[in-house]
C-alpha cells in the first residue's frame, strides 16, 4: 500500500509516518504542492530496488560486451595493432 503526505505535513507527523514505513512496511510519496518529489520506502524495499537496478545494469553491460565480441570477432591481431598505431599518443 502507498500513501501520500505533503512535505509540510511530514514535518509535523514525521515520527508517525516513519513508524508506518519502518514497522508497517508502507510507502509514502512526499509531495510539494501537488507534485511528487520523493518517496519513503522500507529499507528492505530500497535494498531490493537497488539490487534489481544493479542486476539490470550488469545484464546490459554483458549484452554490450557480447555485441562487441560479435562485431570484432573477425579482427586479426594485425588489424588491432594497425588501429592502435593510428591512435594519438
Amino acid at each position: 500500500m502507498q500513501k501520500t503526505v505533503a512535505v509540510a505535513e511530514l514535518g509535523e507527523r514525521f515520527r508517525a509516518v516513519f513508524e508506518e514505513v519502518a514497522e508497517d512496511h508502507l510507502s509514502y510519496v512526499v509531495t510539494r504542492g501537488q507534485s511528487p518529489e520523493a518517496v519513503l520506502v522500507p529499507y528492505g524495499e530500497f535494498q531490493r530496488l537497488v539490487k534489481n537496478s544493479d542486476e539490470a545494469m550488469l545484464r546490459r553491460f554483458d549484452e554490450v560486451r557480447a555485441r562487441i565480441r560479435e562485431r570484432t570477432a573477425s579482427f586479426s591481431e594485425e588489424d588491432i595493432a594497425a588501429a592502435r598505431a593510428e591512435l594519438p599518443a
